[in-house]
């Protein structure tokens, strides 16, 4: 049987009264909640506030403690950047920040930088020369972007956070509830020279990078139009190697395929193999976008076994803190996707999770476990009223304490 794997990015908020999944109106998802078998799901670990890479890595049956190298590889792959023999790549944020202290004001720049702006501004720190070392900047989607230090000889990725919401915890970076809103020195992790240097060049790069950004043509004109500079770039997650996963056909027997709207995700499935349904890139705009990822969808259900949607829109908001924003989402995916793919399902069972909740209480990724819900076309379900998380944990999955273990045990049951 086919599987249609629908990912909600950040939509849980965790076990509250006012949760975006609660009170969303959303009949198409709930009616086929009600028919699925439920649970709640920790997408790495009880403990864990996850990034959205190891997130992904985990819902999709690799353990990240195994596999993962740090999202920077994975990001500058999903964007389209060669990695050569010797590297450090960096997933950033352009953001703003006062020059003077490098007090942060806005970790996204005001969450409105166009894509065509941040290359703009990735082109004008691009090709940059520090100590010998060359830099790659390449801007993704927004204010997300890619650094990549080239070198001649091995670097290493034992090296700090200049993006203080995240510590690095081995090669995984959790997020912080609380965290000193100033650039944060790059340190060495280790005693190991090559950490020393790397940590080094990272911080001669971030004042660099301030100082030509805040005297960009970009950032004056967002000036007078009374928007924020997005005048510095907040990195995180360094990697030094390509993650080399088992290929996921292979894996399962199955083939699969993917639409993904991020480059995060995108480098995720290219690395792991499965056939990519290309999509315009997200607008910002629900109502604009979700047309094409459903034809897509559509396309991709008679192409492979297994088809995997990751769908971005409830996570904005959730770190905006917009509850109204996030259930809006919510409904928006509901009404134009999930009803307009439901015709394709009479013979496909469909699995509905996130990857991680984003509580727009808390305004960042939390460890709470998120709602799963599997309908198997005529099997019998749960009989929950909504697909939300107070009502998923009355499920019969119970709750699944690593997301690695979700899709072993899905692919058996169909």
């Amino acid at each position: 049987m086919k599987l249609l794997y629908l990912v909600l990015d950040g939509a849980p908020d965790g076990l509250i009264e006012k949760s975006s999944l609660r009170i969303a109106r959303k009949p198409s998802i709930d009616e086929i909640a009600k028919k699925s078998v439920c649970g709640l799901m920790y997408t790495v670990g009880r403990g864990y506030a996850p990034e959205s890479d190891s997130a992904v890595i985990s819902i999709l049956g690799y353990d990240p403690e195994k596999y993962y190298t740090g999202r920077g590889p994975i990001e500058a792959i999903g964007s389209g950047v060669e990695l050569k023999d010797f590297f450090l790549a960096l997933r950033a944020n352009f953001a703003t920040v006062d020059p003077e202290s490098m007090k942060i004001i806005d970790r996204r720049a005001g969450r409105d930088l166009s894509s065509e702006e941040a290359r703009e501004l990735a082109s004008s720190l691009d090709g940059m020369e520090i100590d010998g070392f060359r830099i790659t900047v390449r801007a993704s989607v927004g204010h997300r972007a890619v650094v990549v230090i080239e070198s001649d000889v091995p670097l290493s990725d034992e090296i700090s956070n200049t993006d203080p919401a995240y510590d690095k915890v081995g090669h995984i970076s959790v997020a912080k509830k609380d965290f000193s809103p100033y650039i944060a020195e790059c340190r060495p992790l280790s005693d190991r020279e090559d950490a020393k240097i790397s940590a080094k060049i990272v911080n001669i790069f971030t004042k660099k990078a301030v100082e030509i950004l805040d005297k960009h043509e970009v950032n004056l004109r967002r000036k007078k139009e009374g928007k924020l500079p997005a005048n510095a770039l907040l990195m995180r997650d360094a990697g030094n190697r390509v993650p080399k996963f088992e290929q996921i056909n292979r894996r399962f027997g199955r083939s699969f395929g993917a639409i993904a709207e991020m480059p995060v995700e995108m480098g995720i499935c290219k690395l792991m193999g499965m056939r990519e349904k290309k999509v315009p890139p997200p607008t910002g705009d629900l109502e604009r976008d979700l047309p094409s990822r459903l034809s897509a969808t559509k396309e991709l259900l008679n192409e492979v076994d297994v088809s995997y949607v990751h769908l971005k829109g409830p996570d904005v908001y959730g770190h905006d803190g917009d509850l109204m924003g996030k259930v809006r989402s919510i409904e928006l995916i509901d009404s134009i996707f999930v009803r307009g793919i439901a015709e394709e399902l009479d013979n496909v069972a469909i699995l509905i999770t996130s990857d991680h909740a984003t509580p727009w209480t808390l305004k960042a990724h939390s460890d709470d476990p998120v709602p799963v819900a599997l309908r198997i076309p005529g099997e019998n379900g749960d009989g929950i009223e909504c697909f939300c998380e107070r009502e998923c944990l009355r499920g019969s999955l119970g709750t699944i304490d690593h997301g690695w273990t979700l899709l072993p045990m899905i692919m058996k049951r169909i």
